[in-house]
């Protein structure tokens, strides 16, 4: 039997024992929290020089245009080495997607914004177009790197697109589907096809338009369009 000597003695170290454990518990309670602030302020950071380089990037393209981009130059102009600038986008085509891509995304919303202020089917194309339009030479820059016109470098790959076109499409699809389902001419193909000719006739006036190749006015050019709309409309029913 332990005597009450003996019983202080176990109490007295099992104490420090605990003592010691408890220490050890908060110096690594303290040590996780270093780390994480540490790797929390690391992504940060990286976050950062990222937003920068396209922050970079874009106001390069606003000053001298797609044709004066180039990784060398982004590096010169935030003071960054080049290999900094490869850690963040493997090549000047990926900081390209991300302006392709934003661009959809902006596109896609001044359309919904257009089509949420009508009920009827027609006027929403109607408004999408005009939106389409106005986005296209408004945001020049976003455009030509959203469909690759006149920028000197290989083509923003299609398919890492695909999330922004599909959100896009949809946004016309629907009321051309409901216009087509009245007048009992709605199939899938249907529906799909005259979504592209939608897109197509405007795409290709503002294409004409923003390659200057045509010495069409642009009141004209729009009063163009205007009437292949309506049309295109017309003939939907």
């Amino acid at each position: 039997m332990f005597t009450g000597y003996k019983l202080a003695i176990y109490k007295k170290f099992f104490e420090k024992r605990l003592a010691v454990i408890q220490t050890l518990l908060l110096l690594l309670t303290l040590l996780g929290k270093i780390t994480m602030g540490i790797s929390e302020r690391r992504l940060r950071q990286k976050e950062e020089v990222r937003s920068n380089i396209l922050a970079t990037a874009w106001q390069i393209v606003k000053e001298e245009g797609w044709q004066a981009l180039s990784i060398r130059k982004i590096a010169d102009a935030i003071e960054y080495s080049v290999p900094v600038v490869y850690d963040h986008f493997v090549n000047k085509e990926c900081i390209l997607l991300e302006f392709a891509k934003e661009g959809f995304c902006l596109l896609a919303k001044k359309m919904q914004q257009a089509k949420s202020r009508h009920t009827d089917p027609a006027q929403q194309l109607k408004a999408m177009a005009d939106a389409y339009w106005n986005f296209a030479f408004k945001n020049k820059e976003y455009y030509q790197v959203m469909f690759n016109l006149g920028i000197p470098c290989n083509e923003v790959d299609d398919c890492n697109c695909q999330p922004e076109k599909i959100s896009f499409r949809s946004l016309v699809a629907d009321p051309i589907s409901v216009i087509l389902e009245k007048n009992n001419k709605q199939t899938e193909d249907s529906v799909c096809l005259k979504t592209h000719t939608f897109w197509s006739v405007i795409h290709g006036l503002i294409s004409i338009k923003m390659m200057r190749t045509s010495d069409v006015s642009e009141v004209l050019n729009k009063m163009v369009m205007d009437d292949a709309i309506e049309g295109f409309i017309k003939n939907l029913a």
